[in-house]
């Protein structure tokens, strides 16, 4: 099996854009190896500039079985693999390769940053880069070899300059939680993410339940049942709908009267705090933004700014659209002065900032030649982080990685939907990734909807969910018009632990949530059929459901049967 070694003894493949300079590029490599981490950086030491496209920094046979498990992170929040070597799984409908259209390997299966193989009788094997400053970092596994690849995106290393490559981190472990928690800690040191608050947000949303069409009547309808009936909920947030276009995020639309200010100081007033939605490095191309700054998007190979779609997705509503260059300092101008504006003068402290990713889209001309997508994303969002007066910053549709240290949440899984499938898939996604909350950010589950034609069942296993994910809470329902059975459910779900299940292994069947006074454990059956559970308890415990409010009785263990697509959540009392 690969060790730790087998990588330190490894000596790094360049892949130039021109081949012909291979035979006379002088780049050194020096490679420090320090217990379970390696630190990479390369010089070139000859007389002339060279341009390389990627470098390879492990290429081996690893030596496991096809049925070794897999977790794999992918570049986007929605992409994420799972399964075995022998049969990889996308988790949820899409996937970095075919919905972004980012560059495979041929032959094998790409993930991004981090990849943990677990094979059935050995221990957990963990890669990882716990920094993503610059470059953009993946992994291509194949089902006998592995190969661990560098983007350098064809920038050119100049005579003299030093390149300082991302950080790696290689870990082993019998227990799985543990060596996830382990990489957490090292993410945490990488990255060093300041400002994260005490405990994650609660609030309501405006998508889940009016969509682009949300008018100011919509938002204040909720806020006068929430400030009677759910003060919890502290955030009011105005997603996607309230703005003229894409891109002019001043400027509101019909539906607000042109003046979504007022809305914003009734929330205040009310005692709440306005939260808002906006995709900042995208614009569509009728935007009063494109059309006066087209000199601010990246270029195509003719220097025109270019469409999205011709690389990439190209935007899920007035689109194709066009990507701003974080590495122009115009738009770090532009950015600093949007965000003052809404945080000085619309006085709004939480920022949902969704499509993210075409921040760092691919296959394009910057501003900066020297500059890969990953630091031109990190330096548009430094600026946006100046301009909002560093306030709190929810992460969507983004570059997983990249995002670390900057944000305060992230969202962990797709969009979620009113059905089953939609509840299942972002229910694994969000529990894989778990083992991130509050450590790196709090974890954005999505919003919590419990209206809808699902049955009791299926509700009872989403919110088992979201209550199991440890993270924000916001509330995705017209809730004036809320059944008082669902709203009871949303009431005990308030406030959100901060605490995150642990999962003994990667079927999320059984987790536990250490609560201190007591134990929380959530069973969920995600088969087509009824399943029985059995799990031992730390000690004699008194053990209620949490949502039927059912005594259980005083037990050492718990043997239960459950109904397809449903879930239990048990309180777990020693005593």
């Amino acid at each position: 099996m690969l060790t730790f070694d087998d990588i330190c003894r490894f000596e790094p493949v360049m892949i130039f854009t021109d081949p012909s300079d291979a035979p006379e590029a002088r780049i050194s490599v020096i490679r420090e190896c320090e217990l379970e981490r390696i630190r990479t950086r390369l010089t070139n030491e000859g007389s002339r500039a060279v341009r390389i496209r990627e470098i390879i920094l492990g290429d081996f046979e690893h030596g496991l079985p096809g049925n070794t498990k897999i977790y794999g992170e992918g570049f986007t929040h929605i992409s994420l693999t799972a399964g075995t070597i022998a049969h990889p799984v996308n988790v949820g409908n899409y996937s970095d390769r075919d919905h972004y259209k980012l560059p495979g390997k041929e032959g094998a299966t790409t993930v991004y940053w981090m990849l943990m193989l677990s094979p059935p009788s050995a221990e957990h094997l963990l890669m990882g880069f716990y920094t993503a400053f610059n470059y953009t970092c993946k992994f291509h596994l194949t089902p006998d070899r592995v190969q661990i690849v560098v983007e350098c995106e064809d920038i050119a290393i100049d005579p003299g300059e030093v390149w300082y490559l991302e950080d790696f981190v290689f870990l082993t472990g019998s227990d799985r939680e543990q060596v996830l928690n382990k990489f957490a800690d090292f993410l945490r040191e990488g990255f060093r993410p300041d400002g994260l608050p005490e405990k994650p947000p609660t609030g309501w949303c405006s998508w889940y339940c009016f969509g682009p069409s949300v008018t100011a009547e919509n938002v204040l309808s909720n806020l006068e049942f929430i400030s009677k009936n759910l003060p919890e909920l502290r955030y009011i947030q105005i997603d996607d709908g309230y703005q003229a276009a894409i891109g002019d995020w001043l400027e509101s639309g019909k539906a607000f009267g042109g003046n979504i200010q007022r809305v914003i100081a009734e929330i205040r007033d009310r005692g709440f705090e306005p939260a808002i939605w906006l995709a900042p490095f995208v614009a569509q191309e009728d935007s009063r933004l494109f059309r006066e700054h087209p000199d601010w998007f990246v270029k195509d190979d003719e220097g025109l700014p270019l469409r999205s779609d011709r690389v990439t997705f190209g935007g899920w509503s007035s689109g194709p659209w066009y990507a701003l260059d974080g590495t122009h300092p115009a738009v770090q101008s532009h950015f600093v002065k949007l965000f003052n504006t809404l945080r000085f003068e619309w006085g709004i402290k939480y920022f949902k900032l969704d499509a993210c990713f075409w921040g760092a889209m691919h296959g394009c001309r910057r501003w900066d030649p020297k500059s890969t997508r990953i630091r031109a994303y990190r330096m548009g969002m430094r600026a946006i982080q100046r301009g909002s007066d560093w306030s709190f910053l929810l992460a969507g549709n983004h570059p997983l990685w990249p995002s670390m240290g900057i944000f305060q949440a992230n969202r962990t899984s797709n969009d979620i939907g009113r059905s089953w499938q939609s509840f299942r898939e972002t229910a694994r996604q969000n529990l894989m990734r778990s083992w991130m909350n509050g450590k790196v950010w709090w974890n954005d589950p999505d919003c919590v909807v419990l209206s809808g034609d699902l049955t009791d069942d299926e509700f009872r296993f989403h919110a088992t969910a979201v209550y199991a994910s440890g993270g924000s809470l916001l509330s995705g329902d017209d809730l004036p018009r809320l059944s008082p059975e669902k709203l009871k459910m949303l009431r005990k779900m308030l406030p959100p632990t901060g605490r995150a299940a642990n999962f003994s292994d990667d079927s999320l069947e059984i987790g536990r949530t250490d609560l201190g006074n007591k134990e929380m454990i959530c069973l969920f059956n995600w088969a087509d059929q009824p399943k029985d559970f059995a799990c031992k308890l730390k000690q004699t415990s008194v053990v209620r459901d949490f949502w039927t409010d059912e005594n259980l009785g005083r037990l050492t263990s718990i043997n239960v049967r459950l109904p397809a697509h449903s879930a239990r959540l048990l309180e777990c009392i020693p005593g």
